[in-house]
């Protein structure tokens, strides 16, 4: 998943907001920012190199130490202890660590092939990227749907007021994120818009994920914590 991760930070901090939101953005996208780490370590290289040449069905990694099963314990245990000693608060570190599971869980239904620990071990998750990447991304959409819904139904119950503008803002990054997947699913931009072949910094795959989900990020982190409380709340 890709934007899909990010709605359940939302929930987090609506529910635990002695924990702040991009704490809680950037453990629900953790293991993917790991992968990006490790891509520069050389122990998770990532291709195509060049981006637009890239799509989700064809993109090749092996995310033996950011996805599969076994990382998984340490970066749980990781998040768990940043936010117990970052807030003082215990509940917010098992929040956080609570969206890392959370990120396996859905990747296991939407996303790269993940396995216990090597791709030589059993794999764990659909691996719809690779076998049904339209599928992969309906459920990334309807998981979306239904988790920015009970969101702004929370919000209004607790008495907190956006304007549509504010909505529309936050949606809208939703929005763009399963928009971007349909475009690059199975044909890349190279194809699509007749790009040539060129070389420069720019074009990069890694690089230009990790704007992208760094950009996600302070994008949500801006625009979410922008509402009024209802006085009969306060």
């Amino acid at each position: 998943m890709l934007a899909g991760h990010f709605s359940t930070a939302l929930v987090a901090h609506q529910k635990f907001p002695k924990g702040t939101l991009l704490y809680f953005l950037i453990a629900s996208q953790l293991q993917d920012l790991l992968w990006f780490t490790f891509h520069y370590l050389g122990l998770e290289p990532t291709g195509p190199s060049d981006v637009f040449n890239a799509t989700l069905r064809d993109m090749t990694v092996d995310m033996l130490y950011s996805h599969d099963l076994i990382p998984q314990l340490i970066w749980v245990f990781i998040i768990f202890l940043i936010g117990k000693i970052l807030f003082k608060n215990t509940k917010v570190g098992l929040v956080g660590a609570a969206l890392v599971v959370g990120h396996f869980v859905l990747d296991f239904f939407s996303g790269h092939p993940h396995h216990i620990f090597g791709e030589e071990t059993h794999q764990v998750g659909l691996g719809l990227y690779a076998t049904n990447v339209f599928l992969a991304i309906a459920v990334e959409a309807i998981f979306s749907i239904a988790v920015l819904w009970y969101f702004f139904q929370q919000e209004a119950h607790n008495g907190i007021k956006r304007t549509s503008k504010n909505k529309a803002a936050i949606i809208g990054l939703f929005a763009f994120g399963i928009v971007f997947m349909l475009t690059i699913a199975t044909t890349s931009f190279r194809d699509l818009f007749g790009i040539p072949e060129f070389n420069l910094s720019f074009n990069s795959n890694v690089p230009t994920l990790i704007l992208t989900y760094a950009g996600m990020i302070l994008y949500l982190n801006h625009y979410v914590s922008k509402f009024e409380v209802s006085k009969k709340n306060i």
